[in-house]
């Protein structure tokens, strides 16, 4: 053979180099998903989003995407020449794999640099030393600079943190490391400690130095410590950190002057009753205080979080440098620092693991990621009251969210919530889900207004040039309340109150009209309304009906109109034995409870709130849970629940509430026998632990269960993936959460298979159905999940196996039984058979050892043991729920075996005479 070599032109030959290199440094992009996500290879390190563009750092990639998560660059990590910091040896090529005797660079720290317009990514070399580069902004695969120095942590780890910081001088990377007491640092790389500043470009001594003028700025630290979160607000820097001893601290530095001026600024506080450790932070922008929420660990762990403010402000009167933990130099007679006391804890659910706050016009906007995959949005009044938690997204499993989201800072709408191996954007909220003025106002949304021109719920910049309305400052739970009074004259007032926020200059057109079935209700002489309230003083003959008095108010704001309905009742006529049901009508109808006669009356100021209600104790024993079964189930619910306990025999409803959660469900029940009761256990779309209590007649709930809801059940893989027609081939479903599986359909069966109860995490077994005719066809499999289904995977139906016959063999003390069948597609295995010989009516059991397929036949060998039987009458196979019987072969079929064997040497023997003689003839043509 032989082999030309085209020779191309050098342009040609670099033009064709250039579109390899191309094709080898660009991966093919990863489609956005329309859900909004972007799914990269690899695991996440760090990234990172400025103006419109979101970067990614993972093991292997850097991706550049735009804000809607659009892929537009995508790079494989290169590899670093092991001497390229030796003279002559700074400027290398991009390679797409990292070259033969190349060290491996991972990235550990991500900081865009707006106003240079750059990206600055460093970490490490093969686990080593530090390496940095400087990337373009808007195109990364144009790299500005590189260096061998350390800037950040050596090691991949969620305890460092590293933000830009503005000080006098100029913009600097400030780094904060985590230490171990037992850790020596490798002088050979690098001088950084604990926190570090070091230089953005050539300020004093080099770009990333760490020297100016006045020293070196960086600050120590003795002991164990983990930094968690650090921002800059205004001139003064935040460093937020787990230390020994439990303890979370907060230390400041004056971003004046030098960078070592503002190291040598250095001040702190220690955060308490917080919890033991800090898990996650986010500061609270806006407002005339510094506020900050953390997530922290109770107990330690990730088991018990919860969601608590601080007020951060710093305290600058304190000497600076004397910190026990943290120093410059190191102090001869350290300061305790201050303690820091919570101004309210938010919420509380096991395993938060992130939290990203913004502000909303007066109200603050807690987003929480979670363990198990979930972002969770709390709107929180300026009184520290918080609306309903409601969750904006979901993972089927449970995909933890890491430590830090962001905002998106186009549009201001959308979270950026990343995932080890995908980054989703999140819509802050849902506002076109909501169809009406009373849900968009229900829905406690601060980001939601209802704009009259579209006549639906929107954003509010989306309501240009047209009224609107929102929920007000404060959390209220009603958008127009009334409160009916009596003054010592018999005079009767019904006032009104509106809580509303509205556009500009809406509420200097404020109105309220009242009628009773078209007639005015008022008397003429009502104050003039005030936004937001109004008083309609009713006229003398005014009568209240034993039903109530319907009272229609119209109340105008701008252009806008709303109505609503009242039903006024006569509070003195609201009489009976003293019961939390009666004062809870009493409240209802806008009247007050009276603490001194324990009666309803006219409201005043003595008048009380409906809590003391609770206080009232009903004549009927109290229920008590003592356990619900199951009492751990997918985010879909269960059907058929039990719940057991004691005094069960006046329940009506079972509610299920979420810990600090606002809203809750209501099951009905049915089968009460007072000590056990069947209900739902309703869908939610929250994971995590719930409280569940009983519901009597009188509104009152007692008991203190709980319910765990977990992720949904997800279906990796199903085998064997094939089942004959008559049907009960054991199939194992493999996957997560499948002991939440209630039943298994096949579509083709028409029929639902019920599963035992010791289905586990990952696998359950269940025999198929049969077929509902006698084709093959393939047929989804679908797993019931309480009332959802769920797609696992599809199953083939083939025709039942057809055994032909067996044969005898005598070894020893024992038969060996050869069983013939036609091969199928169905891979039987051999344990899915169950033999016996017949003989004389009597089984004997046949020990399956193996199986071999020759051509067209499939054969299973077995021994039936200890027995003086040679031949068997009959033979008995069991599979599945099908018997089948075989007879011993007959002589015709004896006589063709033994031909069969007699030929299989001869038809060898000529094909090695013809092989002989091809040969010869080949060498001859050879010669010729």
């Amino acid at each position: 053979m032989k082999v030309y070599l085209l020779e191309l032109p050098p342009s040609l030959t670099m033009i064709l180099m250039l579109g390899l290199l191309s094709v080898l440094w660009t991966e093919p992009a990863r489609c956005l998903e329309e859900d909004g996500s972007f799914t990269f290879d690899g695991d996440l390190r760090h990234f990172a989003v400025a103006n419109n563009m979101v970067y990614i750092a993972t093991e292997e990639r850097l991706y550049q995407l735009n804000h809607e998560l659009t892929l537009i660059h995508s790079l494989t990590q290169r590899g670093i020449p092991r001497n390229w910091n030796q003279p002559g040896q700074e400027r290398f090529d991009r390679v797409s794999e990292p070259a033969e005797g190349s060290a491996a660079f991972s990235v550990n720290m991500f900081l865009p640099f707006v106003k240079n317009n750059s990206l600055i990514s460093c970490g490490v070399i093969d686990k080593n030393c530090g390496y940095c580069e400087i990337l373009d902004l808007k195109q990364i695969s144009n790299r500005l600079h590189s260096e061998a120095i350390q800037v950040g942590s050596l090691r991949r780890s969620n305890a460092s943190v590293s933000f830009l910081v503005d000080v006098e001088t100029g913009t600097y990377i400030l780094t904060a490391i985590q230490r171990r007491r037992d850790e020596s640092k490798d002088s050979r790389c690098s001088d950084a400690e604990t926190v570090n500043l070091q230089d953005t470009d050539d300020q004093t001594g080099g770009i990333f130095s760490f020297f100016d003028k006045h020293g070196t700025s960086v600050i120590k630290s003795d002991g164990d410590v983990e930094f968690v979160d650090g921002f800059q607000i205004g001139s003064t820097i935040y460093l937020l950190s787990n230390v020994l001893s439990n303890k979370v601290r907060l230390i400041w530095f004056e971003g004046k002057g030098s960078k070592t001026q503002t190291i040598k600024s250095l001040r702190g506080a220690t955060l308490s009753d917080g919890g033991s450790r800090l898990v996650a932070s986010s500061v609270i922008p806006g407002g005339q205080q510094v506020l900050w929420s953390g997530v922290f660990s109770v107990d330690g762990g990730q088991s018990n979080t919860q969601l608590v403010v601080f007020d951060i402000s710093p305290d600058l009167s304190r000497g600076s440098d004397t910190d026990p933990d943290f120093y410059y130099t190191k102090p001869k007679n350290p300061v305790e620092p201050k303690t820091l006391k919570p101004e309210k804890v938010l919420f509380k659910q096991n395993d938060v693991t992130s939290v990203l706050a913004v502000r909303q016009r007066a109200w603050m906007v807690f987003f929480i990621g979670t363990g198990d995959g979930q972002l969770i949005k709390l709107a929180v009044d300026r009184h520290y009251h918080t609306a309903c938690p409601r969750v904006l997204y979901r993972t089927s499993d449970d995909r933890q969210v890491f430590p830090k989201m962001q905002l998106d800072p186009v549009d201001h709408k959308h979270v950026y919530v990343p995932f080890r191996e995908q980054m989703r954007r999140v819509p802050v909220s849902k506002c076109d889900t909501y169809t009406s003025v009373k849900d968009c106002w229900s829905a406690q949304d601060p980001y939601c207004v209802w704009c009259q021109a579209k006549n639906s719920c929107t954003f509010e910049d989306d309501c240009e040039d047209s009224d609107w309305l929102s929920i007000p400052d404060d959390l209220q739970q009603k958008m127009i309340s009334h409160k009916v009074s009596k003054d010592p004259d018999g005079q009767i007032s019904l006032n009104i109150q509106t809580h509303l926020t509205v556009r500009q200059n809406m509420s200097s057109n404020f109105a309220c009209q009242f009628s009773v079935a078209t007639v005015m209700l008022c008397s003429g002489k009502n104050p003039r309304p005030q936004f937001p309230q109004c008083t309609c003083i009713f006229s003398n003959n005014t009568t209240f009906p034993a039903d109530g008095l319907q009272v229609t108010v119209q109340i105008t704001l701008g252009q806008m109109q709303l109505l609503e309905q009242l039903k006024l009742t006569n509070c003195s006529d609201i009489s009976g034995p003293p019961s939390s049901a009666l004062c809870r009508q009493c409240m209802m109808a806008g009247c007050g409870w009276s603490t001194d006669t324990n009666s309803c009356s006219w409201a005043n100021k003595k008048a009380v709130h409906v809590g003391v209600c609770q206080m009232l104790e009903s004549g009927i024993s109290r229920p008590e849970i003592s356990s619900i079964t199951p009492s751990v189930v997918s985010f879909y619910g269960r059907n058929h629940a039990v719940l057991s306990g004691h005094n069960l025999s006046h329940v009506i409803r079972v509610r299920i509430q979420a810990d600090m959660d606002c809203t809750y469900q209501e099951s009905p029940v049915w089968n009460n026998t007072g000590v056990n009761l069947t209900f739902h256990i309703p869908s939610t779309d929250k994971k995590g632990v719930v409280k569940v209590c009983v519901l009597l007649p009188d509104g009152s709930c007692h008991g203190n269960g709980k319910v765990t809801y977990r992720s949904s059940p997800s279906c990796t893989n199903i085998a064997p993936n094939s089942t004959w027609i008559s049907g009960k081939r054991k199939i194992t479903v493999t996957g997560s959460n499948l002991e939440f599986v209630e039943g298994v359909i096949h579509s083709q069966a028409q029929q639902e298979v019920s599963l035992p109860r010791n289905s586990s995490y990952q696998n359950l077994a269940y025999d198929t159905p049969a077929a509902g005719n006698t084709h093959i066809s393939s047929s989804p499999v679908v797993l019931k999940v309480a009332n959802q289904t769920l797609t696992c995977s599809t199953i083939t139906y083939y025709p039942d196996p057809e055994f032909t016959s067996f044969t005898s063999t005598e070894t020893g003390d024992n038969v060996r039984i050869t069983i013939q069948k036609k091969a199928d597609k169905l891979g039987i295995a051999k344990e899915e058979l169950s033999v016996w010989g017949i003989q004389d009516g009597q089984k004997h059991p046949c020990i399956m050892e193996d199986k071999e397929t020759n051509n067209e036949t499939d054969f299973f060998i077995c021994e039936i043991k200890n027995t003086p039987i040679t031949k068997f009458q009959n033979l008995l196979i069991k599979y599945g729920g099908m018997d089948v019987r075989l007879g011993p072969p007959s002589l015709l079929h004896q006589v063709l075996q033994i031909v069969r064997f007699l030929l299989i040497p001869c038809v060898i023997a000529a094909l090695v005479i013809i092989c002989h003689w091809h040969r010869g003839l080949t060498a001859e043509m050879n010669k010729l």
